[in-house]
């Protein structure tokens, strides 16, 4: 549900309250966020889903509701989703002047008004039925959760760099930023004092990493849109064939498929002259236009495997400027972040890993364990268990660094030039909406 934006016209209205609590969402809130999915549906659905409801929940409030039969929340997922603050709990006045009065019945409680920190035992552990269901023993000790991109953040951001020659070794844990990218993408930075970036969602206290302030940028679609330009391309099955006889996977095929076509070119850059604005799904960071679309510039008549390859390459750059994008505008607030942390399911393509760091000029850490979500996760759970004392001593225990990439500086000056034009596409797409807005 995240990923819906059909309550396009209730965030607006929720934005122009200009309500004191969207202050801590960047200025204003995201159609991904749950107050104007909760007032699309009471507008919508009100007989059929709204009237009958007796609670709503992110997936990880819900998953230690099934697991425990407790209503606990989360303060993650209340801080950064539905304006829940640590300090003052929820404002009444915010519900009320949106239209969502009847959410305060009961002291919110179909939104919540247990809540605990990540990492904290929630109820009485796991239950028989929660334990027969997972193949697991009973009262097994359960965490209060974090949503899924803030876990993979814990599953990388800590961990010990000693002796790896990297910029972050002598620096604060916020100097590192953690990127988590796989349908969509998640730009994790902390700090000790609250930073207020416009565009980027927070700062939030103690929601992924207790005692630091939370930033959060992000990209709508990032793996969904490689799938799709990939996928939607005349030559995807001509891709898919080759892929499949040489036993490899379509990237694996298509990375390689680049190699051969970079030694032929000078310089083995690819795509000058091809670029993409990648806000098929709208701009979560830092424009925050959930209005925004998607641009190609460049296009030719070629149906081959040459051309699909190339547009894939010129996508996968244009998301790495956008995670360019949002760095500078967190740094121009404040944040100083000289590495990059990355997980997910992206993190896997060797292409796109060195896309980014080429772009940002910033060595990219990979974890050593791929699955750094299951990490973020495995460290609450040691956390409630009683394995460890704090998250912060789990992180730096339990999270290890893998594979690191570092920049290309023969392609700087590529780069710098297609960031350019990355951001004059921008202008131009302010320009055309300029022209066609009233009446025709």
């Amino acid at each position: 549900m995240w990923m819906d934006h059909r309550a396009g016209s209730q965030v607006d209205r929720i934005n122009g309250t200009k309500h004191e609590v969207l202050n801590y969402v960047g200025g204003g809130m995201s159609v991904e966020m749950q107050p104007p999915k909760l007032l699309w549906l009471k507008e919508n659905l009100r007989l059929e889903c709204w009237d009958k409801a007796g609670h709503f929940f992110d997936l990880p409030d819900f998953l230690t509701w099934k697991a425990t039969g407790t209503l606990t929340r989360s303060l993650c997922t209340l801080v950064c989703k539905w304006t829940y603050s640590p300090d003052r709990g929820w404002d009444d006045s915010f519900w009320k002047q949106i239209g969502l009065e009847d959410i305060i019945e009961e002291n919110f409680a179909k939104i919540g008004n247990q809540v605990v920190s990540p990492g904290s035992s929630v109820g009485n552990n796991l239950t028989s039925e929660a334990a027969r269901d997972l193949g697991l023993p009973q009262g097994i000790a359960v965490a209060a959760s974090l949503i899924d991109a803030h876990a993979g953040g814990l599953g990388v951001i800590g961990a010990d760099v000693s002796g790896y020659n990297l910029p972050c070794e002598n620096q604060p844990i916020t100097s590192r930023l953690a990127l988590i990218c796989g349908t969509s993408s998640c730009h994790m930075a902390i700090s000790e004092n609250p930073i207020f970036v416009p565009g980027v969602w927070g700062p939030y206290y103690s929601a992924m990493v207790p005692g630091f302030w939370l930033n959060e940028g992000g990209q709508s679609a990032t793996g969904k849109l490689i799938d799709h330009v990939v996928q939607s391309h005349d030559g995807f099955r001509e891709l898919q064939k080759k892929a499949e006889a040489s036993g490899q996977h379509v990237y694996t095929y298509l990375n390689h498929y680049l190699d051969q076509l970079g030694a032929s070119r000078p310089g083995g850059v690819l795509a000058p002259g091809l670029h993409v604005w990648p806000d098929f799904h709208g701009n979560r960071s830092p424009l925050a236009d959930v209005t925004l679309k998607g641009m190609v510039v460049g296009l030719t008549l070629s149906k081959g495997l040459d051309d699909l390859a190339l547009l894939y390459l010129a996508t996968i750059q244009s998301i790495a400027f956008g995670t360019r994008h949002i760095l500078e505008t967190m740094k121009i607030s404040g944040h100083y972040i000289c590495s990059l942390f990355l997980c997910g399911g992206l993190s896997k393509n060797p292409l796109f890993v060195q896309t980014h760091a080429d772009v940002t000029g910033l060595p990219v850490i990979l974890s050593r364990e791929v699955e750094s979500v299951l990490v973020g996760a495995a460290i609450l759970g040691a956390c409630a268990s009683g394995d460890f004392t704090s998250i912060q001593e789990a992180m730096q225990k339990m999270a290890k660094v893998g594979t690191i990439v570092l920049p290309n500086p023969e392609h700087k000056r590529f780069y710098e030039k297609k960031y350019q034009v990355f951001l004059k596409l921008y202008e131009h797409q302010r320009e055309y909406q300029a022209i066609m807005e009233g009446d025709y």
